[in-house]
């Protein structure tokens, strides 16, 4: 009886392993360049909040992930031309990009600001931000905001490939500040040693049209099947305490955030 017990235990571990293996793997975009939720450990392993969620979302999908480093303005062309599958890299939800890919529900919600000297006074007017050089990470939301928003304000906008870049220079006086996702700059920056007397100045940006719906996973255009699979996914690790489990590592706040009323 034990051995007709234990059989069956290893034939359902055999046919498991198998209905995984049958699974195509899934190729996800990632730029690890973008602490907390990406950045490379000393090892040259890519750990993050993005890192894990993917790695949690694909154990959910039972498929094995497949992660493809790119920087952040390629992602969608290599998307694009069937380089990877998907784009789990902080990126926001925003009509512009709905034009090229489709996006999953959201997967966590931050709004932007600027980080400055400690002491600058940014009004809302953002009238104060004349002849001041400000550093974006290029091809992201906050690039065209940047453009749109801060240039006509007097702004020397400066486009960088990668936010690490941009703290580099804000530290070395290159730049009077950059404007980026609240929460990357807060573990990314403000929490470092880097960071010392600088803080976040002036309004938070959460203009729909500029910052869209959250953070979302991106497919390719018209890839249904992908995209139900990864948003069945995503509702059932926040059903099963995985994304609290994650969100925990690295926040102390809810950054799932509220849902609109």
């Amino acid at each position: 009886m034990k051995k007709l017990v234990l059989l069956g235990a290893l034939a359902l571990s055999v046919l498991s392993m198998q209905a995984f293996a049958d699974e195509k793997p899934l190729k996800i975009g990632i730029e690890a360049a973008y602490p907390p939720f990406a950045s490379k450990a000393p090892d040259g392993s890519i750990v993050g909040f993005d890192y894990d969620i993917g790695n949690a979302l694909c154990a959910e999908m039972k498929v094995k992930c497949v992660w493809v480093e790119q920087e952040f303005d390629g992602l969608i062309p290599a998307l694009k031309v069937r380089k990877i599958d998907a784009i789990l890299s902080s990126m926001s939800i925003t009509e512009d990009r709905k034009k090229s890919v489709d996006f999953t529900n959201r997967y966590y919600l931050s709004p932007a600001q600027l980080v400055m000297k400690e002491g600058t006074t940014v009004s809302d007017s953002l009238d104060e931000l004349k002849g001041k050089k400000i550093g974006v990470q290029r091809g992201s939301i906050h690039d065209r905001f940047a453009k749109e928003v801060l240039a006509p304000k007097g702004v020397t906008v400066v486009p960088y490939s990668s936010q690490n870049e941009i703290y580099l220079d804000v530290e070395a006086g290159r730049l009077d500040g950059t404007v980026a996702d609240a929460t990357l700059l807060q573990d990314g920056f403000l929490k470092t040693p880097a960071g010392k007397g600088y803080a976040f100045v002036g309004p938070q940006f959460t203009d729909a049209k500029y910052f869209g719906d959250g953070i979302g996973i991106a497919v390719r255009k018209g890839d249904k099947a992908e995209l139900d699979k990864i948003n069945a996914a995503i509702a059932a690790i926040r059903a099963n305490g995985e994304y609290k489990k994650i969100q925990d590592k690295y926040f102390d706040f809810d950054i799932y955030g509220a849902d609109p009323k």
